[in-house]
């Protein structure tokens, strides 16, 4: 009995220690990337053993000159993945303009210094 606990033990203590740290990212695409790059990032990330947190579809807008308005829009994800298959969703989105940054917190109020 003793054993086998052990065994159990041990074999829990190398998985964890072989497990890749995974960073949480945004990973965002303009408007005009099509859905399979988007989804082959997506799929690609899970396959690594990553987690998708949120995905979303972003409208920006800027008035130009009256009355005109430019909207744009922005889609993409939020995970958390090893930093090994981001690296390759980068490699993915380089003809698509995508942008990884890190996911942190964002303050609408300044220090105050």
């Amino acid at each position: 009995m003793k054993f086998s606990i052990l065994s159990v033990l041990a074999l829990a203590a190398v998985v964890l220690a072989t497990t890749m740290p995974q960073k949480a990212v945004i990973v965002s695409y303009p408007d005009d990337t099509p859905d399979s790059i988007i989804t082959q990032a997506m799929d690609a990330v899970r396959e690594a053993g990553g987690l998708i947190t949120h995905e979303y579809k972003l409208i920006k807008y800027g008035r130009c000159s009256f009355p005109r308005v430019l909207l744009t829009e922005e889609r993409g994800f939020a995970c958390k993945a090893p930093a090994k298959i981001l690296q390759q969703v980068q490699t993915w989105g380089n003809d698509y303009h995508a942008v990884i940054e890190e996911d942190q917190m964002v303050s609408a109020y300044g220090s105050g210094s």
